[in-house]
């Protein structure tokens, strides 16, 4: 069976959509058209561009999430200037080497801008804060900046969706003025686009399936606040949280894979092999199981 996929966010967390596509595989569902926001971008970027599971598994495993942590020079020579970047620069890594990976798997599959795949088979979530509203990559780059999507770079789409707060430097998107958009991680505003292909009056011309790297939304635990880092990514974390329970409805909760990980830090960029694998066994293993019942 043909569907489309949605993927929400997650940071390092997003290994365990790996397993998810293994049991989709295993299933005999076909992805069609694939949408994310911020980690979830990334995988359906590399899904738009035609990977394979087999070469998207080998790509995940070679990865060394380390290797992304740029920050600027001047911080490695004095460690407290980074005070300075986190407050002028709004983060503490740039992400060009994150924007640079992403451009490079693109490429071997010779996949440069929207004009290189299908049209309408991805989508990617950001959050403008300057104009205070969700954009969605190719489909309001036109109305909202005035930029033709056939030529917009779709690895710096995915980079601008993956610009978690405070931790990636935001990105920035010059429109119709002269003035520049600032834009952050689209968890922001829609960590779970499940809505993107709907269309008024329409009905979909496939099963849309969206991959939730959580457990049910009513049940949460608790966040630990103890200094004004710890408060910020509180923020953030309900925000995201308080969208998906807005949005996500019982209805759309049948389309829902949750799958719920804990004691995993979404920016823990020094997460072990171990703990990689065992997400890929919790993705795979859920999506077992809902895959039992559904459609």
């Amino acid at each position: 069976m043909k569907i489309d996929v949605v993927f929400s966010g997650g940071g390092v967390k997003s290994f365990a959509f790996i397993g998810a596509l293994r049991s989709m595989k295993t299933n005999n569902l076909e992805i069609e058209r694939v949408a994310g926001t911020s980690a979830g971008a990334i995988v359906a970027g590399l899904l738009a561009a035609n990977y394979s599971l087999t070469e998207l598994e080998e790509t995940i495993n070679n990865l060394n999430l380390h290797d992304f942590l740029d920050p600027p020079a001047l911080s490695k020579l004095f460690p407290l200037s980074k005070w300075f970047y986190l407050y002028y620069k709004m983060g503490m890594y740039k992400g060009d080497l994150l924007e640079e990976w992403i451009y490079n798997r693109l490429a071997e599959k010779k996949v440069y801008t929207f004009r290189d795949i299908k049209p309408g088979y991805l989508k990617v979530v950001i959050s403008d804060l300057s104009l205070g509203k969700l954009v969605v990559i190719p489909d309001d780059l036109e109305r909202v900046y005035g930029i033709t999507p056939d030529h917009f770079v779709i690895a710096r789409a995915i980079r601008m969706s993956a610009g978690y707060p405070y931790f990636f430097m935001p990105k920035e998107i010059l429109g119709k003025t002269a003035k520049k958009s600032i834009i952050v991680d689209g968890g922001l505003l829609s960590n779970y686009p499940l809505w993107i292909f709907n269309k008024p009056n329409e009905r979909n011309l496939r099963p849309v399936l969206g991959v939730k790297l959580s457990g049910d939304l009513k049940n949460t635990d608790p966040k630990k606040i103890k200094n004004a880092m710890d408060m910020t990514q509180a923020m953030f974390t309900t925000m995201k949280q308080a969208h998906d329970v807005r949005y996500v409805s019982t209805s759309h909760q049948k389309n829902t894979i949750f799958i719920p990980i804990k004691h995993v830090d979404t920016t823990n960029f020094k997460i072990e092999d171990n703990v990689k694998k065992s997400l890929i066994e919790l993705g795979e293993k859920n999506t077992n199981e809902f895959l039992t019942s559904w459609p």
